[in-house]
């Protein structure tokens, strides 16, 4: 492991732990914890190589891109461009790696883009240590079409970001959502899809209905969602390539809601309320077969499955308040984990199986917060008049939640926070919008 990556290793694996600066190293590559904020590690990314005349624009947008991207982490801060001593206008030269130190950039990103006589574009690109004067890995190439191109930088993003920190990336993936307008009293909700940082919106629904907290399927192909469409609250599937959507089978009940599917894809969990008793149920969705998984007098809701399906977290009142509880995937007696003051609810197991994030109300304030699967070390990320329903991004480094403003004109947005509790920052959205989901990275 290079010196550059062992570096932001260090940084990205304590930022859960008591800010220090022993993670830190003495030398051009430290980065400092400090009460939670991160020293940014510096880097340049010049335009994109053109290396025919069709690839101007594009090559320009990539790295446009590939700078929002890396900078908007808060764990990298870009070198503007008139600070340059070098500029990069073939890809196969050798990098001055003098011309980068002296600028203090500590990671360069080089590319370059071409299009073919079909049309379709190619996108190649290498990171390098400036400091140590070597590459980090080796280089990489994309194909695909010009529409495409967003989709390239994103990915180029996604493996520069690898390389440097040691994680997966993020940056290739999508955000399903409920998109709303109009005023508070006669608001309109519709199912709407994004990438990461808002590009490419598209809407999967109408407004004629009433829509609430869709989530993707592991593969991200299906949403899951709850609708008013048939008069009272409903589970329904929706296909992402051909938008159409059927109804979950086999929902007997007052009412369905709350649903999420297996880490497998196969099975949905949801809450049923069946003569006024809400309770949790798994159903195979290629059988119907539905197996009852909890059975009390309380409200079971908000189910979110392990990463390995072993085990489903949720919300119930069984204790007189709002708290979290752990049950096998399949049932059985379940073990409280919330024991804080206040309200929990909409838990959300992380992608990497180490934590738990969840909406708690305390003392009139709505805050996100994440804690152990065992209910330890539980930390608040945020706080505000109501902030509501995370979600994971892929590689569970960032959680995405609704935010809601007070009073007669509130409006519910979307934003985001690093698990460390910094970078929050508003999502990029058309119009207002509530109950994020996060995709997996794209395939």
């Amino acid at each position: 492991m290079t010196k550059l990556l062992l570096a932001l290793a260090l940084v990205l694996t304590s930022v859960h732990l008591a800010p220090t600066s022993a993670a830190a190293q003495n030398g051009p590559l430290r980065i400092e914890i400090t009460d939670g904020v991160i020293e940014p590690l510096p880097y340049a990314v010049p335009d994109f190589v053109a290396e025919n005349a069709g690839a101007n624009q594009i090559a320009q947008d990539i790295a446009r891109v590939v700078a929002a991207d890396l900078s908007g982490t808060g764990l990298f801060r870009e070198i503007p461009e008139e600070a340059f001593i070098s500029t990069i206008t073939n890809f196969a030269s050798p990098v001055q790696f003098a011309d980068w130190k002296a600028i203090n950039a500590q990671a360069l990103i080089s590319g370059a883009v071409s299009v073919d006589g079909s049309g379709n574009i190619a996108v190649k690109f290498r990171v390098y240590d400036v400091f140590a004067g070597q590459e980090l890995g080796n280089g990489l190439r994309f194909r695909g079409t010009q529409d495409g191109w967003r989709r390239m930088a994103h990915k180029v993003a996604d493996a520069v970001y690898s390389r440097i920190t040691g994680e997966s990336g993020y940056f290739d993936s999508r955000v399903v959502y409920v998109s709303e307008t109009g005023p508070k009293n006669d608001r309109k909700k519709r199912l709407a899809i994004m990438d990461y940082d808002g590009a490419n919106l598209k809407f999967l629904t109408d407004s004629n209905n009433i829509v609430l907290a869709p989530r993707f399927s592991p593969s991200g192909d299906r949403v899951l969602y709850t609708s008013y469409e048939t008069g009272f609250p409903r589970v329904f599937v929706l296909d992402i390539g051909s938008v159409t959507r059927r109804v979950l089978e086999a929902q007997t009940g007052d009412m369905t809601f709350a649903p999420r599917f297996s880490p497998d894809g196969l099975d949905v969990v949801f809450s049923v309320t069946d003569g006024g008793n809400t309770d949790i149920y798994r159903m195979n969705i290629a059988s119907g077969k539905r197996t009852r998984l909890t059975s009390a007098p309380s409200i079971e809701t908000a189910p979110s499955f392990s990463p390995e399906g072993s085990k489903i977290v949720f919300e119930s009142d069984r204790s007189g308040t709002q708290q979290l509880y752990v049950m096998n995937a399949n049932g059985g007696e379940a073990q409280r984990i919330s024991f804080g003051q206040g309200r929990y609810g909409t838990p959300v197991w992380s992608p990497r199986g180490d934590l738990i994030a969840f909406t708690k109300q305390n003392k009139g304030r709505f805050h996100i917060g994440v804690m152990r699967t065992d209910g330890s070390e539980e930390r608040l990320l945020t706080a505000s008049f109501l902030d509501e329903g995370p979600t994971w991004s892929p590689n569970g480094r960032v959680i995405m939640f609704t935010r809601e403003t007070q009073g007669a004109n509130g409006a519910a947005s979307l934003y985001s926070v690093d698990v460390s509790g910094r970078n929050l920052k508003p999502v990029r959205t058309q119009g207002g919008g509530s109950d994020p989901s996060w995709s997996p990275l794209q395939q």
